[in-house]
């Protein structure tokens, strides 16, 4: 909770704890619990060590995961900044910053502290459309029909719309392609996402708009996702300090501050001290972003980004002299963060964190950080003016160090960083990593690349392969390859899956085996190519991951090798693949990540599932794989065993998801929730759920969904939740019960 006083007071509220650093860990916690500064729950839950990131979650967040890395949290105090004290948390390993950051801080507020001012959280999306024969006509076209395409992304996401956000402009811009000169027009969404970060808000109205975006421009879409130079939801805080304050450590206050604009000139010219400079406001920004639980990349790449607006980067602060002699200084930087979602609702220290800071909305909290960045700024050139000179002898011999070896201006900071990382700051080792840095790397844009959906199955899975109705909606960008020709024989990597392979003519299991006798039928089997695929979907989880593998590939092959396949041709190979990793497959996974729209399926027909408004899904996904071979084996087996048993559930299946279809038709969500609980029952007499499963199914419910059930192979996998309320109350919920979520407007 944030105090509204401006003193300097040794009270016991504020951001003022006196000799807080000279206390125990104990006496520390001691001290905000006094303060009431956190509730006693929390408390307990920072002595006894259980606020920390437990190991499920952590197994859920990324792959391969062993263990739990821990740094250090600590508070900076005495912060006043638009009349409110603040505690702020730091996530950070380095010395000297936390200490430097409350120093600034106490020294700021004897003048009234910082002021912060923000705009509004606006976040950027790009839809790239390419093939465009008159990009300024197109333009022209785009900004006619802005108001159309801003309903549409809005139609995805009402709910943001209801909180004050949304889709508010767009913007459209032309390109020229550097190699070949074709054009491109990049059509700019621009949509305030709340107190939300709003990745994966603004990547979906991408998404949904690029088909109208096709239409108005007569383009082909390509790129649609967010940027992270997010140029529209700025932060500008600034401080004034007299000259008497300054004074210290053997320094008059004319010194520090004429050596602090000094420093700062140097980097407003020199990128090379910019990089440096702008390193260490980062040092506090970061540690805030870390600890608030914020995508702390995005913010530096934003930062950076900005900085180097002009063509030439410089340092994003600027300090000088003021009228009445003071040390006046100011920042300008883009700062986008989120204060609901992501791992806010599943690490308990970042809830904490936010608690420590009075639970600021986003603006606040990028006013915060970026009154840190100032902070740690000021506290940094105030080190290099007065006694921190020294420390950077490191610095200046690892740069001597590299210009001796001869280091290009372009790598030339990532050559003295790397000295300083290894140790060794010799001429031999900076030889060494020029070497390394200066590999050339293989350029996506010379590869043939393709994309294609997932999928998830609303009802009808296992039935529709005994020729009842299915009905799916698509996951977008699933899966994603492209294929470079060179090397010996075919090879194949998916680094998410795990899968580097050969592929040998004679395979028959795999990823080898899934595509033989389609590099066979399209007589590329004796060529020598790589493919390369990037996967944003997890491996055997009921999402039509192999299907969507398999379209990609088959797409990027026809591009590659110019073979001119059409998607129904597409859609026929990719099914021989299924039928090589499945068995018996109905064909619904790869007919929706070829076409890449929801539909209905049944006995190898297909039409479109017309949905008057998107379906608000929440995929719950329980880490357990899923092997659909396995499972549609299983029904088989027991469908020989008792024929007219299974006939009978399989028919039970068919009128619900008949009844489904109207309730699609219609709006009623309520009717469709129902509907899916009913699929589940049958799924599970089919013996197809699992504990977990039931679990997610159950977490689901009770936090909202209307209908929760098991989604494509089960026997693990995922599950499908619809949740016309707060599809993010139940994925916090999932995620908090340590599985993985993932939110779909369908």
């Amino acid at each position: 909770m944030a105090s509204t006083s401006n003193s300097d007071s040794t009270s016991d509220s504020g951001s003022r704890i006196p000799n807080f650093f000279r206390l125990s860990v104990d006496e520390r916690i001691r001290a905000l619990h006094e303060r009431e500064l956190l509730s006693d729950d929390d408390i307990a839950l920072l002595r006894n060590g259980d606020h920390t990131l437990r190991l499920p979650v952590a197994d859920k967040m990324i792959e391969n995961v062993v263990g739990i890395f821990g740094l250090p949290l600590g508070l900076g105090l005495n912060f006043l900044i638009n009349g409110r004290d603040y505690i702020v948390p730091l996530v950070v390993e380095e010395p000297s910053i936390v200490a430097g950051l409350s120093g600034a801080a106490r020294m700021a507020r004897l003048s009234g502290g910082y002021t912060a001012t923000s705009t509004e959280p606006i976040l950027i999306g790009q839809v790239q459309a390419v093939g465009i024969v008159d990009p300024d006509a197109a333009i022209e076209r785009l900004l006619t029909r802005k108001q159309e395409i801003i309903d549409l992304a809005n139609s995805l996401h009402p709910k943001m719309v209801a909180r004050g956000g949304g889709a508010l402009d767009v913007e459209a811009f032309s390109y020229v392609a550097p190699e070949d000169g074709r054009n491109m027009v990049v059509l700019h969404l621009l949509v305030d996402t709340r107190d939300a970060m709003g990745a994966n808000l603004v990547n979906t109205m991408c998404e949904g708009v690029a088909t109208l975006v096709e239409t108005i421009t007569g383009g082909k879409v390509f790129l649609r996702i967010l940027s992270n130079l997010t140029d529209r939801a700025m932060v500008r805080a600034s401080v004034s300090i007299p000259v008497q304050n300054l004074a210290g450590k053997g320094y008059s206050g004319e010194a520090v501050r004429d050596g602090i604009v000094l420093a700062n000139d140097l980097a407003l010219v020199d990128p090379y001290r910019a990089a440096t400079h702008n390193k260490g406001i980062m040092n506090g920004v970061d540690a805030v972003a870390l600890a608030t639980g914020n995508d702390w990349r995005a913010i530096e790449a934003a930062a950076h980004a900005y900085a180097a607006r002009t063509g030439r980067y410089k340092g994003l602060t600027s300090w000088r002299v003021g009228d009445n002699g003071n040390l006046v200084g100011e920042i300008e930087v883009p700062m986008k963060v989120g204060t609901v979602g992501g791992s806010l609702e599943s690490n308990r220290s970042v809830l904490i964190n936010h608690r420590l800071m009075g639970s600021p909305g986003a603006t606040e909290l990028a006013e915060i950080m970026g009154t840190i960045g100032l902070a740690q700024n000021f506290a940094a050139l105030r080190s290099l003016s007065t006694d921190g000179i020294q420390q950077n002898h490191m610095t200046l011999h690892a740069r001597s160090v590299a210009s001796t070896a001869g280091a290009p201006d372009g790598i030339f900071e990532a050559v003295v960083e790397g000295l300083i990382e290894s140790g060794d700051i010799k001429v031999w080792k900076a030889k060494e990593i020029i070497k390394s840095l200066s590999q050339p790397t293989r350029s996506a844009d010379k590869a043939s690349r393709a994309s294609a959906c997932g999928k998830v199955i609303l009802l009808g899975e296992h039935a529709v392969v005994y020729e009842r109705t299915a009905l799916a909606v698509p996951v977008p960008l699933a899966v994603e390859a492209s294929v470079r020709s060179g090397g010996e024989g075919i090879s194949v990597l998916v680094p998410r899956w795990g899968v580097e392979q050969k592929v040998r003519a004679d395979q028959t299991a795999g990823i080898g085996g899934m595509f033989a006798d389609v590099f066979r039928t399209l007589g590329i089997e004796r060529e020598a190519f790589s493919i390369d695929v990037t996967a944003n979907i997890p491996r055997a989880m009921g999402l039509g991951g192999s299907a969507a593998l398999a379209v990609a590939v088959i797409r990027a092959l026809s591009a590659h090798f110019s073979l001119g396949l059409n998607d129904e041709r597409v859609n026929e190979l990719a099914f021989i693949c299924e039928q090589a990793a499945h068995g018996r497959a109905s064909g619904i996974d790869n007919t929706v990540a070829t076409f890449g729209t929801a539909l209905r399926y049944r006995a190898g027909e297909f039409s479109s599932l017309v949905c008057p408004q998107p379906l608000p899904l929440v995929v719950g996904i329980t880490g357990d794989a899923s092997l659909t071979a396995e499972t549609v084996a299983q029904v088989r087996r027991g469908w020989q065993r008792r024929p007219e048993r299974f006939e009978a559930m399989f028919d039970g299946i068919e009128k619900l998801t008949q009844s489904a279809i109207d309730a699609i038709a219609g709006n009623n969500l309520e009717d469709l929730g129902e509907l899916m609980n009913h699929c589940h029952g049958y799924l599970n007499a089919l013996q197809l759920s699992t504990p977990r499963l039931e679990s997610l199914i159950s977490v689901a419910r009770s936090n909202g969904a209307v209908g929760a059930k098991l989604t494509g192979g089960g026997g693990g996998g995922s599950m499908v939740a619809l949740c016309p309320d707060d599809p993010e109350r139940v994925a916090s919920a999932m995620r908090n019960a340590g599985f993985e979520a993932l939110n779909l407007s369908a």
